[in-house]
């Protein structure tokens, strides 16, 4: 499971026009799924997004994490960040895991983070979403629940 991380002021979520996700300061979270997932996966990623130290304390040091500054986490889903761009010109989604397996981990993902911040919006699961936001930083970060990079 991969996620892109990114530390924002605020950020919003819109699918057909109509905004279904918003959060103020907190976290923007891209998560792919891969087909070799599982639930140990979707925990990891939880566990590490809500405890990251990200931001700013009194000393402006990241020492602070989401949920101690009491922030947002927007979560969407993105099958994209599995794609593999080492051949050609066109990515290559061989590597994202089935639309029916990445949908349960998604929402378990979900629910894993749900029970360590009760301030969780969410896109919409496959479909075609705007997403606005303003990073704050910059800070993005990638992580790798199998620890790739």
């Amino acid at each position: 499971m991969r996620a892109v991380v990114q530390r924002v002021l605020e950020a919003t979520v819109r699918v057909g026009g109509e905004e279904v996700g918003r959060i103020g300061q907190g976290l923007l979270v891209f998560l792919g799924v891969g087909p070799d997932d599982s639930e140990q996966d979707t925990r990891y990623l939880a566990e590490k997004i809500a405890h990251l130290r990200i931001f700013s304390d009194e000393n402006d040091k990241m020492n602070h994490s989401v949920l101690d500054v009491g922030g947002g986490i927007l979560v969407v889903s993105q099958f994209t960040l599995w794609g593999d761009c080492r051949k050609g010109r066109r990515p290559s989604y061989a590597g994202a895991a089935p639309p029916d397996l990445a949908l349960v981990l998604y929402e378990k993902f979900v629910e894993e983070i749900r029970a360590y911040s009760p301030r969780v919006a969410t896109g919409k699961f496959q479909e075609m979403m705007q997403v606005s936001l303003v990073n704050d930083g910059p800070v993005t970060l990638l992580l790798d629940s199998r620890k790739l990079f």
